[in-house]
């Protein structure tokens, strides 16, 4: 059994198919995909609701995308900055303090106080952890580094033509869809004995030989599933340690593109990106991309349209009342409140350790664990990363049946 069907567990199930390997992939929403997503109806072209950017070339994803003939382009956006209430282009101190070695296991805000950067770099700050999908709280210095030494795949970025979830769906999603249930929501497993007993929130019952679980690290943090026997305490205290914080995505369209490629610094929004690069029919879509306390704080407002407004209000104190005056609409995607999901993807904590490497062991031989969260190689946070670890899994599997 693989349990959930986005970019890890849809692999999953193509690696097993392509090995003659008897599964069913149990997906608790009414869709597949996890964190990729699409939305053909808001723009002149197909929108990445979720994962959207290829962060490198040399990995899996990027080998299968050459194979397969997806059209990507390098997106070589160059930020600009709100700074004191302009945009500038250069910012007075670099913000370079948080790259390197021999760093402290400090927050990055914590770290930012400590090298003397006051409260006018602090959405400078934001926007640089929520790159990570975390609070600048919350995002610690030493380990995102430590984690980052062992990243392979290259330093540039790439948008899609068409989008990360087509080609998931052609190479994955369709080749598996026959061994797909969806609207299935795993409760408990039941590994004490030799077969595994698994059920689900109406009382229905699945056995198998092994378990795969993908799903996001919120949902083991949370303990939606119980397990019997309970998993080793070491092994729930590594999940508790691993980050995972709120994440919206706003698809903000106008009627002119008054705005800069990539805006860094926002209060309300740190992140804004043009998305139309990269697309082959264009339109004017920019982004915001929003992460850990920004996201809680917008997460709390009544309605999507109060959401929009204070982007709109942010954007036009930063571009002089054009965002509302050439506004025509906008689309949510606020993974927070996806009840599988709750949240953007892992970050490395303060003081979390090996809980990575610990989250990611197998238990008695019969659960293996894969998804983004359990990346060992500093590919975590992407789907490249995910992949990885279900061949990684599946090997482990196979190799010890």
């Amino acid at each position: 059994m693989v349990i959930g069907a986005g970019a890890a567990g849809l692999y999953a199930g193509s690696l097993l198919k392509s090995r003659g390997i008897d599964f069913t992939i149990l997906e608790a929403s009414g869709r597949y995909g996890g964190r990729l997503g699409k939305n053909s109806g808001f723009a002149n072209y197909p929108i990445d609701t979720g994962a959207q950017w290829l962060h490198g070339k040399r990995n899996v994803a990027g080998e299968l995308i050459k194979q397969a003939g997806v059209v990507i382009t390098e997106d070589n956006s160059e930020p600009v900055y709100w700074f004191n209430e302009a945009v500038v282009e250069e910012l007075p101190r670099n913000l370079s303090i948080f790259e390197g070695g021999g760093l402290p296991d400090l927050s990055y805000w914590d770290y930012a106080v400590s090298r003397g950067f006051g409260s006018e770099y602090r959405y400078l700050v934001e926007a640089l952890a929520g790159d990570y999908g975390a609070a600048a709280s919350e995002l610690s210095v030493y380990y995102s580094n430590l984690e980052e030494v062992n990243w392979s795949s290259g330093n540039s970025d790439y948008k899609f033509e068409q989008t990360y979830f087509d080609f998931f769906e052609s190479q994955f999603a369709l080749q598996v869809q026959g061994q797909l249930k969806l609207n299935t929501v795993v409760t408990s497993i039941d590994y004490s004995t030799d077969q595994i007993i698994l059920t689900d929130a109406t009382g229905g019952v699945y056995y198998a030989d092994k378990v795969i679980l993908t799903v996001p690290i919120t949902v083991l943090k949370d303990a939606d599933i119980e397990f019997v026997p309970p998993l080793p305490a070491e092994k729930t205290a590594a999940f508790s340690k691993i980050g995972m914080g709120p994440g919206m995505k706003v698809f903000l369209r106008f009627s002119e593109p008054f705005y800069d490629q990539y805006l860094l610094g926002g209060a309300v929004c740190a992140a804004y990106l043009d998305d139309s690069i990269g697309k082959s029919i264009p339109d004017n879509v920019l982004l915001a991309f929003i992460m850990g306390e920004q996201a809680a704080f917008l997460d709390t407002l009544e309605s999507d349209e109060a959401i929009v407004e204070a982007l709109l209000h942010e954007l036009d104190t930063i571009y002089a009342g054009k965002a509302n005056a050439t506004f025509i609409n906008a689309r949510v995607e606020n993974w927070t409140r996806n009840p599988f999901i709750r949240g953007a993807y892992s970050f490395s904590t303060v003081g979390m350790g090996n809980s990575r490497s610990m989250a990611a062991e197998a238990v008695a031989n019969k659960l293996f664990f894969a998804g983004e969260a359990m990346n060992l190689n500093g590919h975590h946070q992407t789907v490249q990363g995910a992949m990885e670890t279900a061949e990684r899994e599946i090997i482990n599997l196979i190799q010890n049946a």
